[in-house]
């Protein structure tokens, strides 16, 4: 390799990322030096981790470590660490473009206001470029391990769009970062503030963290560097320690640092499990936001993977299921191998422990939370219920708890927000209700407004309201709670139980045998898109509605597969009809135009229900035409 420069341009991504983090990160400035500081603790991490299997890329050093410096004279700040090294490559590939899947939906959700922004960022990582938050140009140099000294590279950038690489001779192995500051950023070459914010934000680093001793000299009427290293932090994990050793800000600290959040977690659990079969140590935060990725069930980057310390690697999927993907956290298992791979831990029976253990953790904080700190509970579900009910197919063991901490809208809650759980809707069910009622739609306002649910405002009956996406799946997994089954008011023919009294058994009667012709008509004039038509009780203001089969697929489901571009079943759906409403009275008398009535019912039918119609002209034209035909 020639040591010529070359000059190239950052990744379109990079630049916007830069602008925007200058701009909205600087009133927490103090954040670059966590920042760099965890990245070089992460390459010693990685370091340690190959030198497993290759003990040479020790080169004879093998007290990792993070040194802190700064010149006055020069305006500069560097941080140094011994770990596994940069490449040319690596250089123009991790600190030239930014690699994230979710890149694109992450830049299309800012919003231009700083505060939301400045959290956003910090959920996506701003990791190394937060440098330029303090200063105007960053070198770095670099030798990875394992390469000759003559392979080393020198990276620089002022932040403007474009960096240049070059060779360098470098004899130590490790990662030198390089910060020439800005005008007004004085007050960070003080070792006293450097050793502050080193404290208050990388205390937990468990790697030492070192800086030259200072003491006065009366003659320059300051400090001055004795030349002598000195550890800053604690250098033992966390994790390690024991929970009355550690400070509710210590916690929120290093969960900052290992979920690139900038607010503090909702909820924390910290746990040494010993005997029986797995031993390891789990410490688990849940997020009080949730990130930009949260839909995406493949990115399951929320747990740090550690074997008797060493870290083994992040994301480590096995540890969590999908539906836990917004905790975030440490485990440090003491059993398996330090070799362990993705593969083994796939197979591994320790880690079913481990996952086991750490899933029943979450669930029992969770569980605390909404029964002695309802608001704070609240604030979970509207962040990430919608995830959490993808638990009742993924995790069958707990379906029982996930049950309890499902929360849902209902005719009875005032607005989306408020919601009830299964256990509170099944404690004020009435006298005689065997069943919990729901309806499914696409948005809340089609949900409350159901002409399904006429009948039930009627008799004073509680429904749940789904409107999420995932409602209709989760379903599928959620038949009955406490005994009490649940029932769609959308499906089948409405069975009411006890709450139907005499009186409407009596009326379903005459007006089904008053109907028969009338029913007769309907259903061989509608033959191709209904199954059946008949009369209804359960509508009071509607003149009618669709209902899918007993064992049918719901025509909300339908969309949904159909929106996702998935087949659904061939099915047609019910058109029940109300035998009190003026327009289905008139189907009786009707002749000239019954052909038109009917068609216009089942398409409002089929609006009501949230659905789209075939023939919208058709229906446009036939609603003008009945409108004219109506005397004044």
């Amino acid at each position: 390799m020639g040591a010529m420069k070359e000059t190239m341009g950052f990744q379109t991504e990079v630049k916007q990322l830069l602008h925007l983090m200058i701009h909205s990160l600087y009133s927490n400035k103090e954040i670059f030096l966590r920042e760099l500081v965890s990245n070089a603790s992460d390459a010693c991490d990685k370091l340690r981790f190959e030198a497993i299997n290759n003990a040479g890329l020790f080169e004879s050093d093998s007290e990792l470590k993070i040194r802190v410096s700064f010149d006055k004279e020069a305006r500069t700040i560097t941080i140094e660490d011994n770990g596994i090294g940069l490449s040319r490559e690596d250089a123009i590939e991790h600190l030239g473009t930014i690699a994230k899947s979710g890149t694109k939906e992450f830049f299309g959700k800012l919003s231009g206001d700083q505060q939301k922004d400045a959290a956003l960022i910090g959920q996506f990582g701003v990791g190394f470029y937060s440098a330029f938050i303090v200063a105007d140009k960053v070198t770095v140099r670099s030798r990875k391990a394992g390469l000759p000294a003559a392979q080393g590279m020198e990276w620089e950038s002022k932040g403007d769009g474009e960096f240049s690489v070059e060779a360098l001779e470098k004899a130590d192995r490790g990662t030198q970062i390089i910060l020439h500051l800005k005008a007004d950023e004085e007050e960070l070459l003080s070792g006293w503030k450097l050793k502050s914010i080193l404290t208050k934000y990388s205390d937990h680093i468990s790697l030492p963290i070192q800086m030259l001793k200072e003491e006065w000299d009366e003659e320059a009427g300051g400090m001055k560097a004795t030349g002598e290293w000195e550890n800053v932090n604690k250098a033992n994990a966390l994790w390690a320690r024991a929970k009355s050793d550690i400070t509710p800000e210590q916690y929120n600290e290093f969960y900052k640092t290992i979920s690139f959040d900038f607010a503090d977690p909702l909820a924390y659990t910290h746990n040494r499990v010993e005997g029986g079969r797995s031993e390891y140590t789990s410490l688990l935060y849940v997020p009080a936001k949730a990130p930009y990725d949260l839909w995406d069930r493949n990115q399951q980057k929320g747990i740090k993977l550690y074997v008797k310390r060493v870290f083994i690697m992040d994301d480590a999927e096995q540890l969590m299921p999908p539906y836990m993907r917004f905790v975030k956290g440490v485990i440090d298992s003491a059993d398996l191998p330090l070799n362990v791979s993705r593969e083994i831990l796939q197979e591994s029976r320790d880690v079913k422990a481990i996952r086991e253990g750490s899933v029943k953790k979450v669930l029992g904080l969770l569980e605390d939370m909404a029964a002695n700190e309802a608001e704070k509970y609240a604030s979970f579900w509207a962040e990430f219920g919608q995830v959490l009910k993808e638990g009742m197919g993924d995790d069958p063991a707990n379906k029982e708890r996930i049950a309890k901490l499902l929360r849902f809208a209902s005719t009875q809650s005032e607005g989306e927000a408020q919601t009830v759980s299964l256990a509170d809707y099944v404690a004020r069910m009435k006298e005689g209700q065997e069943k919990i009622y729901y309806v499914t739609a696409d948005t809340y306002a089609a949900a409350k407004y159901s002409p399904h649910l006429e009948v039930f405002k009627k008799k004073g009956v509680e429904v749940l309201l789904l409107s999420d996406r995932v409602d209709e799946w989760m379903l599928s997994y959620l038949q009955d709670f406490e005994g009490k089954e649940l029932q769609s008011c959308a499906k089948g023919g409405l069975d009411l139980g006890a709450l139907e009294d005499e009186n409407d058994k009596e009326t379903k009667k005459k007006v089904e045998d008053e109907f028969k012709d009338v029913l007769k008509k309907v259903e061989d004039l509608l033959k191709d898109r209904i199954k059946e038509a008949r009369v209804t009780l359960r509508l009071t203001d509607s003149p009618a509605c669709i209902v899918a089969d007993e064992m049918g697929m719901s025509e909300h489901l339908k969309r949904m597969l159909k929106q996702a571009g998935q087949n659904a079943p061939e099915s047609k759906p019910i058109l029940e009809l109300n035998p009190e409403h003026p327009f289905i009275q008139r189907l009786k008398i009707e002749t000239s135009h019954f052909d038109e009535w009917v068609n216009v019912l089942f398409d409002q039918a089929v609006l009501a229900e949230g659905g789209q119609l075939d023939d919208p002209a058709g229906f446009v034209r036939r609603l003008n035409m009945l409108l004219l035909t109506v005397k004044a």
